[in-house]
């Protein structure tokens, strides 16, 4: 790093990392004099983000070391599924501090969901502790495809109602209406659940993998890629949708896209939930499929494994592209018998260069990937480096950055 691209958040990024939290690491790093490392962290100061920590040195003298403080304000994070939400206000670390799940039918269109989502956030933030000038920002978890730069939906299989409607303006003036403040202060950003749920895997668990790759199978199917500790999104959000990927033999299961022969038609927690009730069982969602396999049914455990399988002939053309160090399983289907299935195929069909150093796991995170994920996005947004520099830019008499 030159000292002229050595700006503030250039210093608070490497202060978040852990690359530098000293002045004298931060004047070696960046190649700045001692005054103007001084004058930047100053501005940091002034902003509330910076704490000092003390702890031991070699030399048995205590050492002050500069860190991030993540509880100078909140995150509002949303997790949307096809049936229900989960809502949380985060810190900045991903703690979170208050949480609430309920019902949630996403074919209801985004008027009526964003609205009720909203009605929850006001009970959200007084649990949590602090107020509503607190938030920083909201980050919404979709399953569907989203354009990053806009923020909507594009052609949502399984999302009636939503392709193209602008949620993040919606969702700003319904957080305004239940807070009283002026909703274009606080950000709001979109993605895809996979991809979400991915970047808080990779950051939770797997910072040293180059090449990174979650499955989230639910009542949908889909992918989220991390390459070189960055989202891999393509050029306009698709990247990833491998629940439509079409399949030769099964090119008469119809899918909720309109396609048929889509992978999802015949692999996802939908479709597993079809042909249990084909057999006498009360299934509708992926989440029933989950509540057998807890129970071992055994059509289900049949039936998620042979799910897996399919899954895994898809997955091997995945591996051989991306060699990825790890394979994540996620979402309701991501139980032993899925997983079986889905490591039989990979291991056995894929080139054993592409699966020398692959591991194939499970998710640590569980049911708040989604949500840790979202506060993530926002929390990257709202503190890298070109955002960092944005705010201070803006920073009022107070000493507050808007």
């Amino acid at each position: 790093m030159t000292p002229s691209q050595a700006s503030a958040g250039a210093l608070l990024q490497l202060i978040r990392s852990g690359r530098a939290n000293t002045r004298a690491d931060l004047q070696q790093a960046t190649g700045l004099s001692r005054s103007t490392v001084g004058q930047r962290l100053d501005l940091l100061n002034r902003a509330g983000w910076l704490r000092s920590s003390t702890g031991s040195s070699t030399g048995g003298r205590p050492s002050h070391r500069i860190v991030f403080d993540p509880t100078h304000a909140s995150v509002l994070a949303v997790d949307l599924e096809t049936r229900h939400a989960r809502a949380a206000v985060l810190d900045l670390a991903g703690t979170i501090l208050a949480e609430h799940t309920g019902p949630m039918d996403v074919g209801e269109g985004p008027e009526v969901v964003l609205d009720r989502l909203a009605d929850w956030f006001p009970d959200l933030i007084a649990a949590a502790g602090i107020t509503p000038s607190h938030v920083a920002g909201i980050g919404l978890s979709v399953p569907g495809p989203v354009d990053w730069e806009s923020g909507r939906v594009i052609e949502p299989p399984i999302m009636p109602g939503w392709d193209r409607y602008p949620i993040r303006e919606r969702l700003q003036k319904t957080f305004a209406a239940r807070t009283g403040l002026d909703g274009t202060d606080v950000p709001v950003l979109v993605d895809n659940d996979a991809n979400l749920m991915a970047l808080a895997e990779y950051q939770a668990s797997h910072r040293d993998c180059a090449s990174f790759v979650l499955l989230k199978v639910s009542t949908g199917i889909g992918a989220g890629v991390v390459i070189g500790d960055q989202l891999y999104r393509g050029i306009d959000g698709g990247a990833g949708d491998i629940g439509h990927i079409r399949l030769h033999d099964r090119a008469d299961a119809l899918c909720m896209c309109g396609s048929q022969g889509c992978l999802a038609a015949v692999a996802s927690g939908r479709a597993i939930a079809k042909e249990l009730a084909a057999l006498g069982l009360d299934t509708a969602s992926g989440q029933d499929v989950r509540r057998l396999l807890n129970e071992g049914h055994p059509d289900a455990v049949r039936l998620a494994r042979e799910a897996g399988r399919r899954v895994g002939e898809v997955l091997v053309t995945v591996v051989t592209l991306l060699n990825p160090g790890v394979l994540m399983i996620a979402g309701e289907l991501s139980g032993v018998p899925f997983l079986t299935g889905v490591r039989e195929l990979v291991y056995q069909r894929a080139m054993p260069r592409a699966t020398a150093n692959l591991q194939v796991v499970t998710s640590r995170l569980g049911d708040h990937a989604g949500l840790i994920g979202a506060a993530a996005m926002v929390v990257e947004h709202l503190y890298s480096p070109a955002g960092a520099d944005a705010r201070l830019e803006r920073l009022d008499e107070t000493g507050t950055p808007r």
